[in-house]
């Protein structure tokens, strides 16, 4: 009896612990604003995920590109935009062969990102199961990107 009371309290412990890390893994960390610069851009932190560093950064810059054109930034300092660029109803959609073209690895949108800012704030890594969630400091040039919508019809 004295051996079997600590073996469960062990196992529950242990399930307990795998079932946090589960939840942890699947968390959906979303893009804060960090600030606004004088040229229109925007500083933000983003998050991705991927299956090593290299992927999980690359989809944190798509994502806070994505975040400024359809979603706005809601998170972080109120600075922000908070209004995304493109406000039409299902644009992702209407103009999908663009987007995706636009989003592809070393497409375009990689025009509308710089990492200036990424020595100012360490970046953040968690590791989940087979897969790594990895958030940056980046600036998305708002501005850049409106001028370029606009000169290829998405924007009016």
């Amino acid at each position: 009896m004295k051996l079997i009371l600590p073996l469960i309290t062990f196992l529950l412990l242990l399930t307990n612990s795998n079932a946090q890390q589960k939840i942890a893994g699947n968390y959906i960390y979303k893009t804060e604003c960090l600030g606004v610069e004088l040229d229109g851009s925007q500083t933000v932190k983003a998050w991705g995920n991927g299956k090593n560093k290299a992927d999980a950064e690359e989809q944190a810059k798509k994502n806070a590109v994505r975040d400024v054109l359809f979603n706005g930034i809601h998170e972080g300092k109120q600075e922000c935009e908070i209004k995304p660029l493109i406000t039409e109803v299902n644009a992702r959609e209407k103009y999908e062969d663009y987007f995706n073209i636009f989003f592809t690895d070393g497409g375009d949108y990689k025009r509308f990102i710089s990492l200036r800012d990424e020595n100012n704030e360490k970046r953040d890594k968690r590791k989940a199961h087979k897969s790594i969630t990895k958030g940056i400091v980046l600036r998305v040039l708002r501005s850049d990107l409106k001028k370029k919508l606009i000169a290829d019809g998405i924007l009016k």
